[in-house]
């Protein structure tokens, strides 16, 4: 058997790969083992003597079938599980999320004029106090707030109404009592005079 090595030695660093990546052909020996010049390797590649190994395949099919099972819930139950519940999701992690969710809600509502700042701060300072579980109950909350400070404007509305109501037909009375205690003294001064002829 005629020993290959400079051939393969030159193959390899033609074809940019490692000695195990050229293949030499088996039938043509004789032909390859006369190739002493980095010049005749390249005609043996062009011919297809020698030739480069395709990449040994290493399919991510079965690897994708359990990624997609896995998000789907399946092989998580507890013989899976290496972890405590703490470090595969942890506490602060969860309330940092619920958080942020609950901190943007309050932003936008502010931004688009949905609430006040005074509203804003003190929704801000509830949810730092863990007073809202989630956006649903937080945005009932919002809710209840406008309601409530409506109803108040409300019954503010009617009691300025009513106080100038009132303001208004005591000023209307008095000016009648003038009027009438005027005219009384009027009348009292002409039977007077009348009186005196």
């Amino acid at each position: 058997m005629v020993s290959l090595k400079l051939q393969k030695r030159l193959a390899s660093d033609i074809l940019s790969c490692g000695r195990n990546k050229v293949w030499l052909d088996p039938n043509e020996v004789n032909e390859i083992s006369m190739a002493n010049s980095r010049q005749n390797i390249r005609k043996l590649v062009k011919d297809g003597f020698v030739i480069r190994k395709p990449h040994k395949i290493h399919s991510r099919f079965r690897a994708r079938k359990f990624a997609e099972a896995k998000a789907k819930g399946r092989h998580t139950g507890y013989g899976k599980r290496k972890g405590t519940r703490e470090a595969r999701l942890s506490s602060k992690t969860l309330w940092i999320r619920r958080l942020r969710v609950l901190r943007r809600l309050l932003k936008k509502y502010r931004n688009s004029k949905k609430i006040d700042k005074h509203l804003y701060r003190l929704l801000y300072l509830k949810v730092k106090g863990n007073v809202y579980k989630n956006k649903r109950v937080l945005m009932e909350a919002i809710h209840k707030q406008k309601a409530e400070k409506t109803r108040e404007k409300a019954i503010e509305d009617q009691l300025v109404a009513r106080r100038s109501r009132n303001k208004a037909t005591k000023e209307r009375k008095a000016a009648r009592r003038e009027e009438r205690l005027s005219s009384g003294l009027h009348l009292e001064q002409a039977q007077a005079a009348a009186a005196k002829k």
